[in-house]
């Protein structure tokens, strides 16, 4: 694995441990398609969240929420659309009670110190 993939891992990895202290459940870590991948498909409550986690390290260009462009949101719900398809309706008898919901987990890794996490929600 080469060093951005590394900081990716570790991004997700520090999402995963956010997202279950805010009481949701992962069932899905990097799901891969044709048409791309998710990061972290979760349950919280009756709704399925996609995740979407971009980490940077704090001297980045950019922070990290500026990376998920209307065109990466529209690829997000069309893999949203497929994994409901192949995954969840596969042993369910219809959609999510709660419906689908697309969040967003952005880590930003200081120079010094812990990561800062920001998770919103429902950002496509």
């Amino acid at each position: 694995m080469n060093a951005r993939g590394a900081l990716g891992r570790y991004g997700e990895d520090v999402a995963v441990r956010k997202l279950a202290e805010s009481g949701m459940t992962v069932l899905e870590r990097n799901w891969r398609c044709r048409a791309g991948e998710i990061d972290i498909v979760a349950a919280h409550g009756d709704a399925v969240v996609v995740c979407e986690v971009k980490t940077r390290r704090e001297s980045a260009y950019e922070h990290p929420m500026a990376a998920v462009t209307p065109r990466k949101a529209e690829r997000l719900r069309r893999l949203a659309e497929r994994w409901l398809a192949d995954r969840w309706l596969a042993s369910h008898d219809g959609p999510p009670e709660g419906g689908v919901r697309i969040d967003l987990v952005g880590v930003l890794l200081p120079r010094r110190g812990a990561p800062v996490v920001e998770h919103v929600r429902g950002v496509a």
